[in-house]
């Protein structure tokens, strides 16, 4: 029964998101209706104050600046002219025979270099319904091609992407974005050949054309975009990966293990431990130089439109992180009741190996949150201190315990309740029905991709 409460709740969350209600309504009821099923009607507002909403606050104040910062930055790298000139640059080196695996290289730059993941599908879907449209491939793979060049090896795999996936580890497991870099290029490069692939034989497959009576059609893209040369339009890019790698090695050297508020006549503040909080200081730092190169290189093309630029920006930032926040502190509520105890009791049992452990329970958190960043949050919340302490016990490096968790995130996260799936279909203006089943594909092979590295750290022992 106690386990029949949380997949009731799951389904029902699933179901609305897949109907377009909005998850930060959603997510409540349905965590609460749980805590009714399963614990009793008395037990309903308790866990709304001090487990529900402590959680989903306690998420937004450790996350929403690298929520915010992305977002700027992204929207300034759009309306500079910087992520069109990379995009067209992609398709010129690659020709127009290329033209999915040029959208996919488009969205790994863009997301490689810091632009936050709902962003990057605004800013290159324009140019991909005209490739698309020109190449004569139907419009319901667009989804699945932006999802397979932002939702996978470049969120969580490929070592240094300042993605908040990658950036969540690092206060558990006291790393850094570029943990694991052997098992991360091996991961990113198997989801980046098993994706296209079976992105290609869809392609090939497929009988119709685009397609015609579409919504959401762009009404004018620059496919040239000659206004900026693609060298300098990568430079805000380039600067937020080298900062960021910078940055993580001042702090920790700058301020040590810990700052004592103390030493400043400021006890009452308590003490802040650099280990987890250096990576998340690093991001934010590298995000804002990048703010600043952007604004350098392109602000006569956007000064008289940056005013109304960031607002779409500053709102779909609020709503991206409140959207995971909610998703948080449903999984947070789902995590204590006896039926989640009940599940992470039987995969302890049936996966003793640390890195399977880990990888399962992070996969099945994702998938009831609908959000890598929630279901990872919450998993290492609640079990970090589990895995770490395994994962020391059967000799494994820190380093990889991080990428596996990393990649997990990113595993059955992108179920159809997830809020980048929603958005992604909202902007193309397709529907479930058209297009979930390619983003579920790239969802398996992105969830195979995780054991794929386990399986090579455990033959080779390289990380």
């Amino acid at each position: 029964m106690d386990i029949l409460v949380i997949i009731l709740a799951l389904g029902l969350l699933m179901a609305a998101a897949y109907r377009g209600w909005s998850v930060i309504l959603v997510a409540p009821i349905c965590a609460l209706l749980a805590v009714a099923l399963g614990l009793g009607m008395n037990q309903v507002l308790p866990f709304y104050s001090n487990v529900f909403m402590t959680k989903m606050v306690g998420f937004v104040q450790l996350y929403f600046p690298v929520f915010l910062l992305g977002a700027i930055f992204g929207k300034l790298v759009e309306m500079s002219g910087a992520a069109a000139s990379l995009s067209a640059a992609i398709v010129g080196w690659l020709g127009e025979r290329h033209v999915v695996l040029s959208v996919v290289l488009a969205c790994a730059v863009l997301t490689f270099g810091g632009v936050s993941l709902f962003v990057v599908a605004f800013a290159v879907y324009p140019l991909a319904a005209v490739l698309f449209r020109q190449s004569n491939i139907p419009k319901r793979l667009i989804p699945g091609t932006i999802a397979l060049g932002s939702f996978t090896f470049t969120m969580d795999a490929l070592p240094g992407t300042p993605q908040i996936q990658n950036v969540i580890p690092t206060a558990v497991f006291k790393t850094n974005l570029y943990a694991a870099p052997i098992l991360g290029c091996s991961g990113a490069l198997f989801i980046l050949v098993l994706g296209m692939a079976y992105l290609q034989w869809q392609r090939r497959r497929a009988q119709d054309g685009y397609g015609e009576g579409h919504t959401n059609e762009p009404e004018r893209v620059e496919v040239a975009a000659k206004r900026l040369h693609p060298l300098l339009a990568l430079l805000p890019l380039a600067l937020v990966t080298a900062t960021n790698l910078g940055m993580v090695r001042w702090i920790d050297t700058h301020y040590g293990t810990t700052f004592d508020f103390a030493t400043i006549g400021l006890a009452d503040l308590g003490k802040v431990e650099i280990a987890k909080t250096s990576g998340i200081w690093a991001i934010e730092l590298a995000l804002c130089l990048g703010i600043i190169s952007t604004l350098a290189i392109g602000y006569r093309r956007m000064r008289d439109r940056l005013g109304q630029g960031m607002q779409p920006a500053i709102s779909g930032s609020l709503l991206a992180s409140m959207n995971t926040a909610s998703e948080y502190g449903f999984g947070a509520v789902i995590a204590a009741l006896p039926g989640f105890m009940a599940v992470k009791n039987f995969l302890a049992t049936r996966f003793t190996d640390p890195l399977i452990n880990e990888a399962v329970s992070i996969n099945v958190l994702a998938g009831i949150t609908g959000s890598a960043s929630g279901g990872l949050s919450l998993a290492l919340g609640v079990m970090g201190d589990q895995y770490k302490a395994a994962g020391l016990s059967a000799g494994i490096d820190p380093q990889v315990l991080h990428r596996v968790a990393s990649m997990a995130s990113g595993g059955m996260d992108t179920l159809p309740h997830n809020g980048a799936v929603i958005t992604l279909l909202l902007i193309t203006g397709l529907t479930h029905r058209q297009s979930y089943k390619d983003i579920f594909a790239i969802t398996c092979l992105k969830t195979l991709a995780v054991f794929f590295v386990i399986g090579l750290y455990r033959v080779t022992g390289l990380h």
